[in-house]
């Protein structure tokens, strides 16, 4: 489902545009805009939503003949190619469109890119906003890049893992440098994790 259609259904069930900003990653104004929009369309959410996404997209990006455009159709040709590739450690969007630039050089300013991107990855993977209730559930994992520190005394370029923990309800979020993903070295940043909370949640979840 695209993030315009979530945004009308939580709209519909009638959620305020503060937790639809937080639910979606969205800013309250964009959240603010699209309502507004919605409201001069003079047609029911229900038909909205019976809408294919590029149709929709169309009506509220009024004057974007992006879903016309040759360009779009390639663009979409390269969509599982992409989302592979997002996947690997330190393959960033920029990169992707730097490449894509040298197969199209008439093709998407990187903003443009980067839209359509998200468009047609939320398209692709179906989601759902998930209901959090405070103090419940912490997730934790490893970062996928390591960074690095400089041993003063050695000079060795020394690399260590990233510990990241987040409490989904609040968005607060924990991060640890540590050697190793070691049992110790795990339990060691978890350990350090909860004593900055200040307590400890009904359940630990980590990735796998």
């Amino acid at each position: 489902m695209s993030q315009i259609k979530q945004l009308l259904r939580l709209h519909q069930q009638g959620k305020g545009k503060k937790f639809i900003a937080r639910s979606l990653n969205l800013s309250r104004n964009t959240v603010k805009g699209y309502l507004e929009k919605t409201a001069l369309f003079n047609v029911s959410i229900d038909h909205l939503l019976e809408l294919e996404d590029p149709v929709l997209e169309a009506k509220f990006h009024s004057g974007n003949p992006a879903y016309k455009d040759d360009r779009f159709d390639y663009f979409k040709s390269k969509i599982e190619y992409f989302s592979k590739e997002l996947k690997r450690t330190g393959v960033k969007r920029h990169l992707l469109w730097q490449e894509y630039l040298k197969e199209i050089p008439t093709g998407y300013s990187y903003s443009q890119f980067c839209f359509h991107l998200s468009q047609q990855l939320l398209t692709s993977k179906p989601s759902m906003v998930l209901k959090h209730n405070a103090g419940e559930k912490l997730f934790i994992d490893f970062a996928g890049e390591k960074l690095s520190y400089i041993d003063p005394v050695t000079g060795e370029v020394v690399a260590c893992n990233v510990f990241a923990a987040c409490l989904p309800y609040s968005d607060f979020s924990f991060a640890i440098a540590v050697r190793t993903q070691s049992i110790s070295d795990f339990l060691y940043a978890l350990e350090r994790c909860l004593h900055s909370l200040g307590g400890v949640p009904m359940e630990v979840v980590p990735d796998n």
